[in-house]
Parts: structure tokens; sequence; C-alpha cells
């Protein structure tokens, strides 16, 4: 461990890698892949603010409930708000995840191939290879503006706190 709170699934605590973000910070550029194989960058979504979801995996209770929370939540959001949901997932399985359930107003994208964004942004559960709930909202010049890491896996993110500040930057 880092010195910083990991995750706790049940009774166990797994160490994450990489460093907290916090509120003010230029948020590190990432590649992460889209559901057709496509690359994705922070370049990509320019001039948008970005909320980005992070989820262990989609096919998990929660996780499946805070991306159907924010794709609902997305027709309430001005047009230049992107919600992207990111996890390790193979973008296969996100695909199918989305089709499935009938989401398609956020974007996710897979950390899979390299899980880089998930160790820029600490969230690397290095042990599990997931990346840990957390969320984060970026405005149009990428500075942070809210950064919320979930110790415990089971936990929901605080949704009103992330789309205030998502809100707040259109």
């Amino acid at each position: 461990m880092t010195g910083r709170p990991g995750m706790l699934l049940g009774t166990t605590e797994f160490s994450v890698s990489g460093p907290m973000l916090h509120k003010g910070d230029h948020a590190p550029d990432f590649a992460l892949t889209a559901n057709n194989w496509a690359t994705k960058s922070l370049a990509d979504y320019a001039g948008k603010v970005k909320i980005l979801s992070i989820v262990p995996s989609l096919d998990t209770r929660v996780c499946s409930a805070q991306t159907h929370r924010f794709n609902s939540e997305a027709a309430n959001l001005a047009q230049d708000v992107v919600i992207l949901t990111v996890s390790a997932d193979l973008p296969y399985a996100q695909k199918r995840w989305c089709g499935a359930e009938g989401v398609d107003r956020v974007e996710t994208l897979s950390d899979h191939k390299t899980m880089n964004f998930a160790t820029a942004y600490g969230v690397h559960v290095t042990d599990l290879r997931v990346t840990q709930r957390a969320c984060f909202v970026l405005d149009r010049d990428n500075v942070v503006r809210h950064a919320e890491y979930v110790h415990l896996m089971g936990d929901e993110i605080n949704f009103e706190a992330a789309l205030n500040a998502a809100r707040s930057l259109v």
C-alpha cells in the first residue's frame, strides 16, 4: 500500500496504484479503447465538460446502477456535457452490456489493454486488475473540478455532487 486508502471488498483491502487526483489538478491525458476498438483521448472531447464515471465492471450490480443513473441523467444535461464510463472490461463486453441494457447516452471506454488510465487517475486495483469506483468532473480545459474515490467497492458515488459540478461548468 502506498499510504493511501485502497479499495475494500468485503473484509479484504486491495492496494490501489497511482496518485489521487484533486480538485484543481490538470487531468492526465489518456488512450482508452472505444467499443469499435478506436483509441480515444481527451482531445476527442475538446471543448466539452466531461464526467468520468469509473467502475470496476459493468456486469456488477452497483456498477450497472451507476451507469444506468448517468445514462438517465444525461438527458437533463447540456449538450456540451459528455459522460464517459471507464472500466477494464473488454470493449466487446461493454458494447454487449450497453446493447442489452439499453444504455445509449453514455460512452463506455476500456482500459483493458494497458491500465495506464487507471494508474494515471489513481484507480488501478493492481491485484484484481480492475478500476476502483470513482468519479471525476473535468472542465473544458481538462482541469479536475470534482474528484471522488469510493473506498468500499459496493458503495455508490455521490451523484448529486458530480452532476452539480458538471452543471456549474456550462
